[in-house]
């Protein structure tokens, strides 16, 4: 079993050593001699050690797509512009793809992300190789597939060999108005039968809402309900347009919600009533969306932009910096069934390691308002997954390599 040891790091205003067995955080402080045996020790003097993002909605490979269609609402950008774009791509430029956004979240401190795309197995591959967690799903997305492709789809989540401890897959219907009900019956048991989490998007626009009244007579949540899907296995990305009724029927059967602001307010789609979720009780993540409606997969700036929305949309008092980053780290973990988003004894070793002489962490009345209201990714030294450096002193093996290469293959595909 490996062994690290992060010594003179600031955790919670106290310098202690942090000791790294395996996977888990094994000791924080009161370290004894014994500790130290066979293990790498890693000088942190100057370093303070923070809960690292948790990704909850992504579309990972979309980082090829960045800047390629923007300034238009959400159903003209899909049709006529993203999905046209997407189904020029083949495997190998959602490798190619996947690298870049898994380098571009690595280096704004994400060790895990929830991704909803085509051509798993090469995203599944590229998270392995880049050391992080991810929750690959296997999507469902009627009129853009052949019932050949469903098929094939279900024989895949059948098929888990290429699972590993960081990488699981998920069940992911695209969403109500893209999945009908026999479908999505057929993923929920499925997810249900496999233990996997249930994906979708939810209640995103408007116009959803009121296609699915005019259609269902009722609203979307309450059209999952209808089929069963809500649970505690299900995580909903979006929900800007929940009524009372509806985050009350998800928060009374443990579903989740994962935020998306920077996306929804780009795509003029609205504002999460976030203020009214903490209320009901539901449990909030977030998520960055794709990059080519956000445009970036920086989980920092979705962590301050929701705290300011919810500000906004509530009090002063609403949603503050310690509870910010909790929703985007341990909040979504928990949503994803992992244990992690805390620097805590017998938690996952999933950490960031922040320059205390960073210029926007000074001074230093208080870490985490600093780090939630002030910080940039320019303050993160190191990023530590499962036990190991992922990033260590600001580099990531490769970074040069993968920029270039997706620089090329997008230049193509456009």
């Amino acid at each position: 079993m490996s062994r690290i040891v992060l010594k003179s790091v600031m955790h919670k205003g106290e310098t202690c050593d942090v000791l790294i067995s395996g996977r888990r955080f094994s000791k924080i402080g009161g370290l004894k001699p014994k500790d130290y045996e066979k293990a790498r020790v890693v000088d942190c003097a100057g370093l303070a050690i923070l809960p690292p993002f948790y990704n909850g909605h992504c579309h990972a490979a979309m980082t090829l797509l960045r800047g390629y269609a923007d300034d238009m609402p959400l159903q003209e950008w899909l049709q006529n512009h993203i999905w046209p774009f997407e189904a020029k791509m083949k495997p190998k430029d959602i490798e190619i793809g996947s690298r870049l956004a898994i380098l571009e979240m690595i280096k704004s401190g994400t060790v895990f992300f929830s991704d909803m795309y085509w051509h798993r197995e090469q995203t599944m591959k590229v998270v392995k190789e880049m050391g992080i967690r991810a929750t690959i799903g296997v999507t469902f997305a009627q009129g853009l597939m052949s019932d050949e492709g469903i098929e094939a789809n279900f024989k895949f989540l059948a098929d888990r060999r290429l699972e590993s401890d960081r990488v699981k897959l998920a069940v992911m219907p695209h969403s109500p108005y893209m999945v009908g009900e026999e479908l999505f019956r057929r993923c929920v048991k499925v997810a249900e039968g496999e233990g996997m989490i249930l994906h979708t998007h939810l209640a995103e626009t408007k116009k959803e809402v009121s296609d699915c009244k005019k259609q269902h007579g009722c609203t979307p949540v309450e059209l999952m309900d209808r089929y069963g899907v809500l649970g505690g296995n299900f995580v909903a990305a979006h929900c800007v347009h929940l009524s009372d009724s509806d985050m009350a029927l998800m928060a009374e059967s443990c579903s989740a919600v994962i935020l998306n602001p920077c996306s929804n307010l780009k795509l003029c789609s609205g504002i999460p009533k976030i203020p009214k979720m903490l209320e009901s009780g539901l449990l909030v993540g977030i998520g960055t969306d794709g990059a080519s409606s956000n445009n970036n997969l920086d989980m920092h700036e979705e962590m301050k932009l929701a705290a300011l929305l919810a500000k906004a949309t509530g009090r002063a008092d609403t949603l503050p910096a310690e509870e910010a980053l909790r929703m985007a780290s341990f909040n979504t973990a928990i949503a994803y069934g992992l244990e992690g988003g805390l620097i805590s004894e017998g938690f996952l070793a999933d950490a960031l390691l922040v320059d205390l002489g960073n210029e926007r962490l000074n001074p230093c009345h208080n870490l985490v308002s600093n780090w939630v209201y002030s910080a940039d990714s320019s303050s993160i030294h190191s990023v530590i997954c499962n036990g190991e450096f992922v990033m260590e002193n600001r580099h990531v093996d490769g970074e040069e390599d993968i920029v270039r290469e997706a620089e090329l293959c997008a230049k193509r595909l456009a």
